[in-house]
């Protein structure tokens, strides 16, 4: 038996991060969350990720001890082998991706791979940016424009102007169907 690898992407305030830690904090016997390597201080943000220096991001890939990895932003990011093996053992495992690196994950996941685009309003995303705090209002402004560009292909649409408990749900109900054919990419919840 072999699960889902569910690749979770957004734009930066869609709640992405507010998704994964309700993910971890609610019992789902079938669900493991993936924490990602990353080369930036471990109190930056509010993933809860690995922290790396780059000396050590680099030695662990050229151990190929990421299943996948990108860079990003001026940081590294990776996803452990570990997956590979939690989805060998028949779990559903969900990883922050990179909305940019969908086509690595696609070449190596294939059938097995589950993209899930968490999309908001404009004025939801603006509210979620603005109270976060990290961003100035110029690059609020650039993120609402990248995210407006953004056009998911081949990827589940989640709504996440709601709760979070409804986001949870329908994230659940949505990862329990059978993974999409290559003749039917797109479906919008």
């Amino acid at each position: 038996m072999t699960g889902k690898l569910v690749w979770l992407v957004g734009a930066s305030g869609s709640g992405k991060d507010s998704l994964l830690e309700a993910l971890r904090v609610f019992e789902h016997p079938r669900i493991l969350v993936a924490h990602r390597y990353i080369t930036r201080p471990w109190n930056a943000g509010s993933e809860n990720h690995v922290a790396l220096s780059e000396q050590e991001f680099f030695t662990r890939a050229a151990q190929q001890l990421f299943a996948l990895s990108w860079h990003a932003n001026g940081f590294y990011y990776g996803v452990g082998v570990e997956v590979d093996v939690w989805l060998h053992a028949g779990f559903d495992v969900v990883v922050n991706g990179s909305r940019a690196h969908l086509p690595q994950a696609k070449a190596r996941y294939g059938a097995s791979l589950l993209p899930v685009c968490l999309q908001v309003t404009p004025e939801i995303l603006r509210q979620r940016l603005e109270t976060r705090g990290r961003e100035t209002q110029t690059e609020i402004t650039q993120r609402l424009a990248r995210a407006a560009r953004y056009q998911p292909e081949g990827c589940h649409t989640l709504n996440n102007d709601g709760s979070l408990i409804q986001s949870v749900d329908t994230f659940l109900a949505l990862i329990r169907q059978p993974v999409l054919s290559k003749e039917s990419p797109h479906a919008c919840l």
